[in-house]
């Protein structure tokens, strides 16, 4: 087991060495950088002053002049001084080779250490480190929640499969896997935010503006209260797969012939279902618990955070991505791999825990 994890967790480095390279090799090909975003805007609002440098020769994103053979060159440029263009590209660390960008990144990070946001005016340490609150909040709480539900859910729709139950909880499962969280989150603003009718929730943040004045149990209530309705929102969104998922698990593992055997030998029907069924059904169950906690982590909440003016990290990464601010975006993107990489080494774990006849170090040798 121990030789298992150290050799699972010296793997997290080249995995996220691989996935950084990459995305750092995409984002060279992406056009619009933010080289290019400033140029637009100085192009678009101070024509004047960048006449001022003599503009009309222009030059190329490397502070070259325009060359009549130079059809690639970004023509936003043309008109600004290649001064002018060469400060902003060493105002962005762009004036070094990709190769070195790349090894100068990779350095930084492993001392945890991912610069400064290109228009935020602050690391982005610190923009993590705000953010992050949030989106753990969303996350566990909607995965906890998700789980609580669709587990003794899909047992009973195992259990009482074809029978007026198993009918009717499945219409409400095809709707809340037809309907996205997004939807559901809008709905219930309208209906308990204030929106239309009733003002039972508050419509923004995860705090009263008076949070730090409250008392302990007045914080964590106000806490509750907030974090409600998106958290009820995305539960809604993604019930709906992991009901039916541990509802066939436990179908398929039923009809087996250990499960005949067991009835066989004189064993109740609740024995048999929770100490012989319930812990190889399960084994799937448990395989989707990383991947589902990182959906609900970054995508599954990105919009829920949009509709109840939520700062949390999928937003920041989705604005990051949009402003082309790099150091946002690759500090995002490792924090939530890491997080993944982690997330997968515990579901191996569980996995040993509740099968101990699965050993993966014996499968590795």
């Amino acid at each position: 087991m121990s030789r298992y994890l150290l050799r699972r967790l010296l793997l997290i480095v080249p995995t996220l060495f691989g996935i950084l390279l990459l995305n750092f090799m995409v984002i060279q090909a992406a056009p619009g950088g933010p080289v290019e975003r400033m140029i637009a805007q100085l192009k678009g609002n101070h024509t004047g002053a960048a006449a001022q440098f003599g503009g009309g020769g222009g030059g190329d994103l490397m502070g070259r002049p325009h060359s009549s053979h130079d059809q690639t060159g970004y023509r936003g440029a043309q008109g600004l001084p290649p001064e002018l263009i060469a400060r902003i590209e060493q105002l962005y660390g762009f004036d070094k080779p990709a190769p070195e960008r790349f090894a100068l990144m990779v350095k930084n990070y492993a001392t945890l250490n991912f610069g400064d946001s290109y228009f935020r005016d602050r690391s982005v340490v610190e923009l993590i480190a705000e953010r992050l609150p949030v989106s753990i909040s969303l996350g566990l709480w909607s995965t906890l929640l998700t789980y609580l539900v669709s587990i003794p859910l899909g047992i009973r729709k195992a259990v009482r499969h074809g029978t007026p139950f198993d009918t009717w909880s499945s219409m409400a499962v095809i709707i809340g896997y037809a309907i996205p969280s997004f939807l559901f989150g809008l709905l219930l603003v309208v209906l308990f935010a204030g929106g239309s009718y009733l003002e039972w929730f508050p419509l923004r943040g995860l705090t009263s503006e008076n949070w730090a004045d409250l008392s302990p149990l007045g914080k964590a209530a106000d806490y509750l209260w907030h974090i409600t309705l998106p958290t009820i929102a995305i539960v809604i969104g993604h019930f709906a797969t992991l009901t039916m998922l541990t509802k066939n698990s436990f179908l398929d593992e039923v009809s087996k012939l250990y499960v005949q055997t067991a009835r066989a030998k004189g064993l109740t029907e609740r024995q048999v279902l929770y100490r012989h069924v319930f812990r190889n059904a399960m084994l799937i169950v448990i395989a989707g618990l990383p991947a589902a906690f990182i959906s609900l982590f970054f995508t599954g909440s990105l919009l829920i955070e949009y509709v109840f003016s939520l700062d949390g990290l999928g937003l920041l990464g989705f604005e990051a991505v949009i402003e082309r601010d790099y150091p946002v975006v690759f500090g995002t993107l490792f924090i939530f791999t890491l997080i993944g990489l982690v997330l997968k080494l515990v579901s191996d774990l569980t996995y040993m825990w509740v099968d101990p006849r699965i050993d993966f170090e014996r499968r590795s040798v």
